[in-house]
């Protein structure tokens, strides 16, 4: 009697083989075999979305910090395509995610059922491997090979008819393909640093042990190291060499940039401006300075020349302010910097506000932090619930701005369904503060009420309070630096997810540094 299994199992089998243990999920009726397999089939953990954009964003999460994918299981075109502001997210930072999309049966596709789309059309633009498996027998070697470009830092986008999710199969687990020998870079002297060469850092570049020796590179020939505003993950704190992110605003990233001749750029391009504005180039080194692309190896190489960077002793930030002053970003940088306990991750949608705070952490205990790479509003707090699955024991903080807080507050319910160490502190200005900066920068005609009423999200007011208790979450709010930094010992000191709502006092300000 010979032995088969399902698709599903086939499926669920080839995961667990080769190291794909959870699954942020949002099932439809073509799933439904998955779900159930999931009993049958040990090895992998199901986290439960309400919100297709926060399962591919807690996948994101996930493969920051654990360096392996997760995979998603998302319900058909509409499914796939609440879930692609995330994936683009995931697509700029290199995040490898198995990305499951269940499909109509074959023999139904022909009717044009209401769910009925083009799937691979809708993948395509995030992902760089796309299949469909046509066959129970198709699902595991698919399976293999999205495993492999996952772990390569590739969206991978599976989809699986239902018929091929409990259609019978060999139970065979397919090895992983193999991804040929990538060759080695050509070994490459530059010129010798000097305080007119700059590096711009990103992806593995910003790995710890490549800023010590970045740190080496830097104090023997004072040339500047810099990281690339939208990776993936930049650890700081003390005791960590502190590279400096470009500026968002082009002012004053060209002036960080304005006295360079040469600029290497290491696991990333040459930076451009987040938009396009009136009068202004993309591109933001001086016409001068040349950009050149240059290995990790050989940037390694380089930084080897030189003896081990000194210790440089970093004061720890002064206790929290206690006062009765109105919040600001200012005075919330503050707070965090003397509270944060080392190895905390914080995951930064804080938009108008991160400028103030991310100036502060510098003196905070050694973090990771999780910047938003695509500039698809949205990432925050699903890429939390990611981190925290990959790892419980560390804290997490989400640091999110109220507008963006809203595209994916689902998130929420995940967080406290799954018992996740995630306290959320939500920067309440009661409005798209970025915006108002930005509609005078792009020349737009001077905003009248109706436009400014379109910036604005008061009338009524959102109580977070309120909606996460909705979600199960403990919440309270804080008006105070001695309330706000009450509440955050307090919930750090707890382990489980809580909110914080700040509300900012003093208009958050974002302006282009002199």
């Amino acid at each position: 009697m010979s032995v088969s299994v399902t698709g599903a199992e086939a499926l669920l089998r080839t995961l667990a083989a080769h190291g794909v243990d959870t699954c942020f999920m949002n099932p439809g009726t073509s799933e439904m075999q998955f779900v159930s397999a999931l009993d049958r089939v040990p090895g992998v953990r199901g986290v439960l979305c309400l919100d297709e954009g926060v399962a591919a964003g807690a996948a994101d999460g996930y493969f920051r910090i654990a360096g392996r994918p997760a995979a998603t299981l998302l319900h058909l075109g509409p499914g796939l395509a609440n879930a692609l502001s995330n994936l683009h997210n995931a697509r700029k930072a290199r995040s490898g995610i198995v990305n499951i999309v269940g499909e109509h049966a074959t023999w139904h596709l022909g009717y044009d059922a209401p769910l009925t789309a083009d799937i691979e059309a809708i993948a395509r633009p995030f992902s760089s491997f796309v299949a469909t498996a046509r066959t129970a027998g198709d699902v595991a070697p698919l399976a293999a090979q999205a495993i492999a470009a996952a772990r390569a830092g590739e969206v991978a986008t599976l989809i699986i008819p239902a018929d091929a999710s409990w259609d019978s199969c060999p139970p065979a687990i397919p090895a992983l393909p193999g991804t040929g020998t990538i060759a080695a870079p050509a070994a490459r002297s530059i010129p010798t640093p000097t305080p007119r060469t700059g590096f711009l850092l990103s992806g593995s570049a910003l790995a710890e042990p490549v800023l010590q020796m970045a740190a080496r590179l830097h104090y023997a020939t004072r040339a500047p190291i810099f990281a690339n505003r939208y990776s993936p993950r930049l650890p700081r704190g003390r005791g960590i060499f502190p590279v400096q992110r470009l500026a968002y605003f082009p002012e004053p990233a060209e002036a960080m940039l304005a006295s360079l001749d040469v600029l290497y750029t290491v696991e990333t391009h040459a930076p451009v401006t987040f938009f396009g504005y009136p009068g202004r180039p993309s591109t933001l080194a001086p016409p001068r300075c040349r950009v050149e692309p240059l290995s990790l190896p050989a940037f390694l190489d380089v930084a080897s020349g030189y003896l081990p960077a000194p210790t440089e002793t970093v004061e720890p930030p002064p206790p929290p302010p206690t006062s009765d002053e109105p919040l600001t970003p200012e005075l919330i940088g503050d707070i965090l910097a003397a509270l944060l306990p080392p190895g905390v991750i914080l995951s930064d949608e804080m938009i108008s506000s991160g400028e103030a705070v991310n100036a502060r952490l510098a003196r905070a205990a050694n973090h990771d932090l999780l910047p938003v790479t695509g500039g698809s509003i949205g990432q925050g707090l699903p890429v939390a619930l990611g981190a925290a699955i990959a790892a419980p024991e560390r804290p997490v903080l989400a640091l999110e701005a109220d507008g963006s807080a809203m595209y994916t507050l689902p998130a929420l319910w995940s967080f406290a369904r799954e018992n996740a160490n995630i306290t959320t502190v939500i920067f309440a200005n009661r409005r798209y503060r970025i915006l108002d900066v930005e509609i005078e920068r792009t020349r737009s005609a001077s905003p009248g009420p109706l436009a400014r009423r379109m910036l604005d999200l008061s009338s009524p007011n959102l109580d977070f309070v309120q909606l996460a208790l909705g979600h199960g979450l403990p919440a309270s709010r804080a008006h105070t630096a001695a309330g706000f930094a009450e509440q955050l010992a307090t919930a750090l000191q707890t382990p489980g997810p809580r909110l914080i709502e700040a509300i900012l006092g003093d208009p958050a300000t974002f302006m282009p540094q002199k």
